[in-house]
């Protein structure tokens, strides 16, 4: 006998059970099934004779990116009225207006621009699966998706796999999608995300428009406690600059434990070699930054030999040296900027870089991110 119940912590429908768990066999054949399942969608695709849109990766080889809808596009006078005038009018402004496209939100322009590198990789490998997979994943109800669907249809997005929890969380459903990286506009749900071991940013949208690259994705990251652990900022909090570089000095051949990034670093790391494998390192449509406020000569040292040690390449490598941070990212003009410290995301946006704060290490005893997301809560 098994008893269900709406579990608000796991944010989705949560089963317990005193049956005994799946034998081999039993998950042999589970997993059997669901290959069934993939194979009939596939040939449901293929058969599509008509149609000009790429048929969706298989979940278990693609990258998924999952993004809520406040970072997709821009919701900011929607939230309004949800939160002063309730959730039915709320509804009923969406379904007026479902023919009324949605604006850019801060995550819009690097979704785009996975796209943008999907369609390269589908020229060079038609029948590789390994791609980008974008997901919204929103705690709005059901009769909002038309909007969203037909603002996502209007920019001529690929986005087919939808997650609507009608007003639950959808932190709980991250893992049943796979999701190798989660953005949103809702602090909090960002922080269960990052705790339940899924790289995860929240969005905030730049305060001026600057020019981005249509032809490469470019992604800027910060080093510790976001590619790497909080390890060597612990120290500077709490022993200073001088300890620290000491540290860093005394552990550089001792590689630094990974941050919640590394893995989406890696993910790109494996898309740019197939185009490498194709003599496209000239041309490889996506460029990684590594963006931080260490010193090259006292402590940069460590952190090359740290990335090397996990075979990953960083196409560039700028050490600041306390530096601002904003100026640089101008320059580089990336899609998304990673960083684990409010001020830097502040004087990111105040210069027109799309900043996504990572709420992992010890800084965020310090400073934390603010926004509310994505609309609709019980």
């Amino acid at each position: 006998m098994s008893s269900c119940s709406s579990d608000q912590s796991q944010s989705g429908p949560a089963c317990s059970s005193s049956s005994s768990p799946l034998t081999p066999a039993q998950q042999q054949a589970a997993a059997a099934g669901a290959e069934q399942d993939w194979a009939a969608a596939k040939a449901f695709y293929d058969n599509l004779v008509s149609t000009k849109r790429p048929r969706p990766p298989k979940p278990q080889n693609a990258i998924t990116v999952a993004v809520s809808s406040r970072a997709l596009f821009d919701m900011v006078k929607d939230r309004k009225i949800y939160e002063e005038e309730g959730v039915e009018t709320y509804v009923k402004y969406q379904e007026e207006n479902e023919n009324l496209p949605l604006k850019p939100g801060p995550a819009f322009y690097f979704v785009k621009a996975l796209e943008q590198v999907n369609a390269r990789l589908r020229e060079l490998y038609p029948k590789d699966e390994e791609l980008f997979d974008i997901v919204l994943m929103t705690n709005n109800h059901a009769q909002v998706g038309v909007r969203l669907i037909n603002s996502i249809n209007h920019y001529g997005l690929l986005i087919e796999r939808f997650c609507m929890t009608g007003g639950e969380s959808p932190i709980g459903y991250l893992t049943a999608y796979l999701t190798n990286l989660y953005l949103s506009a809702d602090s909090e749900k960002v922080q269960e995300a990052i705790e339940a071991g899924i790289a995860s940013a929240t969005m905030f949208t730049a305060n001026k428009d600057i020019p981005y690259c249509d032809k490469q994705l470019r992604v800027a990251f910060d080093g510790d406690a976001v590619l790497f652990s909080d390890e060597s900022e612990q120290i500077v909090k709490e022993h200073g600059l001088d300890r620290f570089y000491e540290h860093e000095q005394m552990n550089e051949n001792k590689p630094l434990a990974q941050g919640p990034l590394k893995g989406f670093l890696e993910d790109l790391g494996k898309l740019q070699k197939k185009f490498y494998a194709k003599d496209e390192r000239l041309d490889c449509p996506i460029r990684t930054y590594l963006v931080t406020a260490r010193s090259a000569a006292s402590s940069g040292a460590r952190v090359l030999k740290t990335l090397r040690s996990w075979g990953l390449e960083i196409d560039e490598a700028l050490f600041l040296a306390g530096a601002p941070k904003g100026p640089i990212l101008v320059k580089i003009r990336p899609h998304i900027f990673f960083d684990d410290q409010m001020f830097h995301i502040e004087g990111a946006q105040q210069l027109g870089t799309v900043a996504a704060h990572v709420p992992y290490g010890i800084g965020q005893k310090y400073h934390k991110s603010t926004p509310k997301d994505d609309t609709v809560k019980k």
